[in-house]
């Protein structure tokens, strides 16, 4: 894998998101295709809340010590309990873009990291901080899928 390719990636995709949610009303931030669906402001809650809780800090544990329990995370009860669709947009997309700013600063002062290095999860096994940044790049994706298609399903 290049690391460096995928940390550019990551890099990309926040100009992606950032384009995505340019034109994007409050009303249309807001809206849901479903019940149990998720609104793009929910999505970029949730984007911002995996930054910080989620990949940034296991990646900092994978790579500075593997042994360390990772912080608990539940994103499906997030969006509930933090009330991400009552969030103002324009806050919402500041806060992610910065997390995304800080991240990306972090990732290119790495010196020399052991991307071989890994935690031992009890339920899926041994994750490398490859895996880890690799899993990250994957869940930008699938978001900006997402993205697109809540954009196709109001317009319809």
């Amino acid at each position: 894998m290049n690391h460096q390719q995928v940390i550019a990636h990551l890099q990309i995709n926040g100009d992606i998101f950032r384009s995505l949610f340019k034109t994007v009303s409050d009303k249309q931030a807001r809206w849901k295709p479903g019940p149990a669906r998720w609104s793009m402001l929910e999505v970029i809650n949730h984007l911002h809340d995996e930054e910080r809780e989620d990949f940034r800090k296991r990646l900092t544990l994978v790579l500075s010590n593997p042994d360390a329990p990772w912080p608990g995370i539940d994103p499906e009860r997030w969006v509930v309990e933090r009330r991400y669709n009552e969030r103002d947009l324009k806050e919402s997309l500041d806060n992610f873009f910065g997390e995304r700013a800080s991240s990306l600063v972090w990732l290119q002062k790495l010196k020399s990291p052991d991307w071989q290095a890994a935690h031992h999860h009890p339920q899926m096994g041994p994750m490398s901080a490859e895996q880890l940044l690799a899993n990250w790049l994957a869940h930008d994706l699938f978001h900006i899928r997402q993205v697109n298609e809540l954009h196709f399903a109001y317009l319809v």
